[in-house]
């Protein structure tokens, strides 16, 4: 908008979008539960959904399966309080080898992510890890030892200026992006032609349902979902509303993307989450990848120019509510599905909670706007720029198509090889540092499982899960609490960066300790050996 091609969207617009997005993602995934959550249950860890059902049943026994939450939860906010609000030592940690150009290995300093880690299990967390070698140790290697010269676009500078400039991650943020979304899109794909058995019968037994063979009367309590008439005409008013209400300059054919992105990614969404939890899930690559097609149709239909470019974002932006809040409602009925919940009251609360999120995020995002503006180093937006660049490429011929097959094909040869596509998908688009620490949390729970062999014994990997349930708690709440703080301008006066920081040296020990806190809540963990 301040490049003057659009003005920035309304407060109405924004809680609009929120709204049709966040209602659609929660009756997407309805129809969904039994194929994700019930029938998948053991396959599809759900690290968030198990962490808050652990939490609550922890809550409920109390004694020391509380004590290890808690300890979790609080040690994390201290983590969290020290890295990203005083600052006092380094949250991000990297190194590159300069005797092997454009490879760089990094971690960062925060315990949620090494709880996911440490939750997923070593397969899925090595899994990521390895998709983020292929990246880092790979792609970005043979770019810039092929490169050189080249100006290769998105890049506007040669390759080997970007990367004097900016290192491995320049190459990273241009390139590897892209070639993360293909890999996602089709791992995407690949996940949905593989659920599309158990999708079907979901589906056969939900008419089966609105003709009267099964009513929400004559199942289970914990197996009573919302009508499916009501999911019906509720997807039906929506997808109505988004194509009529002017303040969303989305066309009909725009209205019939999003129904049909909508329930794809939805259930794309669901099942990343369910393997390498909410934290990680690739949101942005899923709307980068609905961008590229949506976008792709309105240029074949004749829609180009601003309104074009403004259809194409709004459809974009509702889809990636859309997957989010399909991931965040999968991991919610996860949590009811363990504790006994009835899945019809859960699907109701998440209904109240789409509603009066979209009410108050319209006013949160012009309040960050107004306070330092999206695009600036305080609020970078890289996922926005990068929407920005695919729809001014599509629209005017010069994406780099190539990039995006080169990860379709990744995905295609992982999924040949028999290894799950997802995950190392994901770890493909996410920064290194990011698999890496879940990588180190996978590998505390594979130590932790070999030295600890029977399982029916075993308490102390039950107690590790507690304890790093409590540090992804902790560590979001305080996340909150440190936005809250810079928008009310108070972050500047506990950044202490300025005066005193101990650098790397205390990021890598920071580290050891959370390892060690790890280790101490799981293997050597009294609340096992209490429980034998």
């Amino acid at each position: 908008s301040k490049e003057g091609i659009t003005e920035a969207p309304s407060l109405i617009t924004i809680s609009l979008i929120a709204l049709f997005g966040g209602i659609l993602g929660v009756l997407f995934m309805v129809p969904l539960r039994n194929a994700l959550i019930v029938k998948e249950h053991g396959v599809l860890p759900y690290p968030e959904g198990t962490a808050c059902a652990e939490v609550l049943l922890a809550g409920e026994e109390g004694g020391a399966s509380a004590k290890s939450v808690f300890a979790g939860l609080g040690i994390a906010a201290v983590y969290k309080f020290l890295a990203d609000g005083t600052q006092l030592f380094k949250s991000e940690i990297g190194h590159a080898f300069e005797s092997y150009k454009g490879s760089q290995v990094g971690i960062q300093v925060l315990p949620a992510l090494a709880g996911v880690g440490y939750i997923c299990g070593p397969k899925i967390a090595s899994y990521m890890f390895a998709g983020g070698l292929i990246g880092w140790f790979v792609l970005i290697p043979a770019i810039i030892t092929f490169g050189g010269s080249t100006i290769l676009y998105p890049g506007t500078k040669t390759i080997a200026d970007m990367y004097a400039a900016g290192g491995a991650s320049a190459i990273w943020s241009s390139y590897i992006r892209y070639i993360g979304a293909g890999a996602v899109a089709a791992g995407g794909i690949i996940s949905l032609i593989k659920s599309l058995p158990l999708i079907v019968r979901t589906f056969a037994d939900a008419i089966k349902g609105m003709k009267g063979a099964g009513n929400s009367n004559s199942t289970v309590r914990t197996e009573a979902d919302l009508d499916m008439r009501v999911i019906g005409i509720g997807v039906l008013i929506m997808i109505i509303a988004i194509w009529l209400l002017p303040e969303i300059p989305v066309s009909p054919l725009g209205a019939v993307l999003i129904a049909l992105f909508g329930f794809f990614f939805a259930t794309v969404s669901s099942r990343m989450v369910g393997i390498v939890g909410s934290s990680n899930n690739p949101v942005s690559g899923m709307a980068i990848a609905t961008l590229l097609f949506s976008t792709l149709c309105l240029k074949v239909t004749g829609d180009t120019g601003v309104h074009g470019m403004k259809g194409a974002i709004a459809i974009g932006s509702v889809i990636c509510i859309i997957a989010a809040m399909a991931g965040d409602t999968s991991q919610d009925l996860k949590t009811g599905y363990i504790l006994g919940a009835t899945p019809k009251k859960q699907q109701i609360g998440e209904l109240i909670g789409a509603v009066v999120s979209a009410v108050t995020i319209g006013g949160v995002l012009v309040l960050l706007d107004s306070a330092w503006g999206f695009g600036t180093t305080e609020l970078a937006a890289p996922q926005a720029t990068l929407m920005k660049m695919i729809i001014e490429g599509v629209m005017q011929g010069n994406l780099p198509w190539a990039l995006v097959f080169i990860g379709v094909f990744i995905a295609i040869v992982v999924e040949i090889l028999g290894i799950s596509v997802l995950p190392v998908a994901i770890g493909l688009y996410l920064p290194l540092e990011l698999s890496a620490t879940i990588m180190i949390g996978g590998v505390i729970r594979w130590f932790v499982d070999k030295k600890k062999a029977d399982k029916e014994e075993n308490k102390d990997a039950n107690s590790g899960i507690l304890f790093c349930s409590g540090m992804i708690a902790g560590e979001g709440l305080v996340g909150i609490l440190l936005a809250i703080l810079a928008v009310v301008n108070v972050a500047g006066k506990i950044d202490l960066s300025g005066s005193f920081t101990t650098g790397v040296v205390g990021g890598v020990v920071l580290m050891v300790v959370m390892i060690l806190c790890i280790l101490k809540f799981s293997l050597w963990s009294k609340n096992g050996k209490e429980n034998k």
